[in-house]
């Protein structure tokens, strides 16, 4: 960590944190005080570190229950449309900081802290990620949670919560190693438990029909726990809720079966049906049909919907007794968004419990459940897309096979109907794909059974329009949309880079928190040279800040004058780390060619995790890894080039990184990345992208001017006129010979003498079957790599586009994505009066 701020510092640090009350101040210094008391009586004397962010997170814990009593209060007795945002994956990472930031606590708690000997950024550090996501599609969800609360939206996050969140990476030998997420190890104090919630959630059983309707029998059953997190949004008052299922065994549990057996077995046998929330699957746009992922996904939508139909019943606060019994409103009350297929089950679980549970006739539950769901499709990778065999259906879920089927079959009627003939058309839209083992296609369930759906970025949304689901796009136009992603400026702004939020705030005001296209404002100031100036100043302070950082914690010493030039994400083939390597193999051979030609100074960091079974995305990290053991041990390069790959990254590592980035990678194959929001993070915090025409890259070249973008490569016409010419690596390979010698190096094992061969599946790999056409784009991307170089020798002018960037960023807030999603699909407007806080009287 950087060195502790001195005392004037410190007071300088206001402007938009705002200034602490002195009685804010001792209100948290007594309650600080009481907490550490109250944990210290119970078993020790001296306090640690940990007892001392405890007592941290309870003080500022107690600010959030009131105005979270008072919101769940202020939507019974209105009763306003309720919006269920359904995820397996909520990527929430710290939440101290960020809560803290939100109820406009950060200065008092600073001050506070500080006057107790103690320091905030310390006590901050000792907080757990919350890893209960992968990457974009978990951390979007939430972006999305702080937007909804901070927009006055009455909306709940619903998902799992898994014991152990994504894995802890180290790097041994060069090599990733997975180790467990004991991430509730020491408690979680942001959490509340509510056993009195709990639900049932069956599995396996047989159908019955009878005269009075179907029954599903025989099942087992696990109960569903609910723990609930606060969501609290910026200075509104308004506290949302994160319920997270957690799996556990009914005390019956295997004992029917046991009762001439042994008792000890069946109390065992318990871990069974608790292994459903016990961890998350690491994969990151791969389908990895596994019976107990099917579990988890029927376990998170069986409990939520039978939590939303028992608040669709009961509308007075605090009372659980059923008052509403007709579902004709459903739709009006209730919005359910599905985030990508994980819960499609959704679709037919709420039409399982609306006809065989509430005896609602069929034709009437199939309208109420597609007017209550919509879709967000987050991949068009053929490998992500969720196809789960019927067989594991016909056993885990019987009743719900027999649904589909149903709802299949009412499809494909009205598609043989507009259609007549066109065999071929029905193949193509069924639900239930033929062949050796028949699947159920769970994107095409998720389209018949939403009103809407939509794609995360503009490009994305044609794709999914114009390819993906051609046929449901002829068949129900009306149904698709855009709505591109955002990010939340709180955490990815204010909380990261404080000194950054303070000029801006110096400049046009603090409405931006709330209103990022106010950045806009920052246009006028593009030729300030104080301004200029300013902005260059917090690039280089947290550079300090992350190279410092870097030293401490992994002992590796980086030159920050350098160029910092970062590609943080998941390691995919598709993300074309393996481009980066050979732009950074290429830099080094020019390097060792003419070792006195003057050079811009580089730090290429490479960070990001590979799925445990990806052997070509581990082969991926042991390269970038080789390359940095070469280049950064050869004298001949000195401090011009560093190659680093930065272990472990996660939610509060890119609160560290971003801030301090120069350059920000985008380089995905066009076509591929469906929108990015790490590249969102990178412009508003004043990186330079370098990038292809993908996923949002495109918005936000519209937004900013290509021109003031690093744009290169093939657009997504070039790939598709390349793949009908055919892609043939070796045309480029021969011409290139850059490109060649790179390669060479790579298969030759200059970068791993003690294992040569070490690197021939990936070499094998790019030569042979590259769906991603690296060397396509090889050229095209180190020639715009030349341009950015240029640009950052003449510090003004890149300091000017950086300052464009960040007042062009204002359209990628996810406050702007949900207020869209909340009046196309939900049918609600969001409201920007605050709750009234808990010290004030309701009306």
């Amino acid at each position: 960590m950087a060195a502790p701020l001195s005392d004037g510092d410190r007071r300088k640090q206001i402007s938009v944190r705002g200034i602490a009350g002195l009685g804010d101040v001792a209100e948290v210094r007594k309650s600080f005080n009481r907490h550490l008391h109250f944990t210290l009586v119970k078993d020790r004397n001296v306090a640690t570190p940990r007892d001392y962010y405890f007592a941290l997170a309870h003080t500022v814990r107690d600010h959030l229950v009131g105005r979270w009593i008072r919101t769940q209060q202020h939507y019974y007795e209105r009763d306003p449309k309720r919006i269920y945002y359904l995820s397996l994956e909520f990527y929430m990472g710290r939440t101290l900081q960020n809560t803290m930031v939100n109820l406009g606590l950060q200065n008092a708690c600073d001050e506070a802290i500080y006057q107790l000997g103690l320091d905030l950024e310390e006590l901050e550090e000792i907080e757990e990620d919350a890893g209960l996501g992968n990457g974009g599609l978990g951390r979007l969800a939430a972006c999305f949670l702080d937007s909804m609360a901070t927009l006055g939206l009455a909306a709940y996050g619903y998902g799992i919560r898994y014991e152990f969140g994504i894995f802890n990476q180290k790097i041994v030998d060069g090599w990733q190693v997975e180790e467990a997420d004991d991430w509730l190890r020491y408690g979680n104090p942001w959490e509340k438990a509510r056993p009195e919630y709990m639900l049932p959630v069956h599995f396996y059983g047989r159908v019955e029909h009878t005269a009075e309707g179907v029954k599903w029998i025989d099942t087992q059953v696990v109960l569903a726990m609910p723990y609930d997190t606060p969501v609290p949004g910026y200075k509104n008052n308004t506290v949302n809720t994160m319920r997270l299922w957690s799996a556990k065994a009914p005390n019956d549990f295997n004992l029917q079966e046991f009762n001439m057996g042994d008792y000890i077995e069946a109390v065992l046998d318990r871990n069974l049906a608790e292994n459903i929330s016990r961890v998350l699957y690491p994969n990151d746009n791969f389908f990895e049909g596994k019976e107990l992922r099917l579990k988890q996904e029927y376990f998170v939508v069986a409990a939520t919907l039978q939590d939303i139909i028992r608040r669709f019943k009961s509308s007075k606060f605090g009372c659980r007794d059923p008052v509403r019994t007709c579902f004709e409103t459903f739709p009006d009350k209730v919005a359910i968004q599905l985030n990508d297929t994980h819960p499609a089950l959704s679709i037919p679980e709420l039409m399982r419990i609306l006809v065989d549970v509430e005896k609602v006739d069929w034709d009437k539950a199939w309208e109420i459940t597609k007017r209550t769901c919509a879709y967000t499709n987050h991949t068009v990778l053929p490998e992500a897309l969720e196809r789960w065999p019927v067989s594991m259906f016909e056993k885990l879920l019987p009743r719900h096979l027999e649904i589909i089927y149903a709802l299949n079959q009412m499809h494909l009627d009205r598609v043989a109907a507009l259609y007549p003939g066109d065999i071929d058309r029905l193949r193509r839209m069924s639900v239930i794909e033929e062949g050796d083992c028949k699947r159920i296609n769970m994107a095409h369930l998720c389209v018949i059974g939403s009103h809407a759906i939509n794609g995360v970025a503009r490009i994305h949304s044609d794709i999914v329009k114009n390819s993906v689901f051609k046929d449901f796009y002829e068949l129900e136009p009306e149904k698709f949309q855009n709505k591109t992603n955002g990010i939340t400026p709180r955490r990815w702004l204010l909380l990261c880079n404080p000194g950054l939020a303070d000029i801006i705030a110096e400049k046009i005001g603090e409405g931006f928190i709330t209103d990022l296209s106010q950045l806009k404002k920052l246009l006028e100031f593009i030729d300030n040279e104080t301004f200029i100036r300013d902005v260059a100043k917090v690039k280089q302070e947290n550079k300090l800040k992350f190279a410092a950082y870097l030293e401490e914690q992994y002992k590796v010493k980086i030159n920050p004058m350098s160029m910092f030039d970062v590609q943080v994400k998941r390691i995919h083939e598709y993300k074309r780390q393996l481009l980066n390597c050979l732009h950074a193999i290429t830099l080094y051979n020019r390097i060792r060619c003419n070792p006195s030609k003057s050079f811009v100074p580089r730090t290429i960091m490479i960070g990001g995790k590979a799925a445990p079974g990806y052997h070509m995305a581990k082969m991926i990290i042991k390269l970038i890894t080789s390359i940095g053991e070469v280049i950064n041990n050869d004298p001949f390069v000195g401090d011009k080039l560093k190659v680093i790959f930065l272990e472990n990254y996660r939610v509060s590592l890119a609160e560290k990184v971003i801030p301090a980035a120069d350059l920000s990678q985008q380089i995905s194959t066009a076509g591929t990345e469906a929108s990015g929001t790490g590249n969102m993070k990178f412009m508003v915090n004043g990186a330079l992208t370098i990038g292809t025409m993908d996923g949002a890259n495109v918005e936000m070249a519209e937004e900013a001017g290509e021109e003031n973008l690093f744009i290169f490569g093939m657009r997504v016409e070039d790939v598709e006129a390349l793949d009908r010419k055919g892609y043939n690596a070796q045309e480029y390979y021969e011409s290139l010979p850059e490109l060649r010698q790179a390669i060479d190096q790579i298969a030759s094992g200059f970068f791993s003498p003690r294992d040569p061969g070490c690197f021939k599946d990936v070499v094998n790999m790019l030569m042979y079957h590259d769906r991603f056409k690296v060397f396509a784009d090889y050229e095209a991307y180190i020639k715009c790599q030349g341009q950015v170089d240029q640009l950052f020798m003449d510090p003004r002018e890149w300091t000017r586009k950086v300052i464009r960037n960040i007042a062009c960023s204002g359209k990628f807030s996810s406050d702007r994505t949900i207020t869209e999603y909340a009046r196309e699909i939900w049918g609600v407007e969001p409201s920007a009066t605050a709750i009234p806080p808990p010290n004030l009287p309701r009306n």
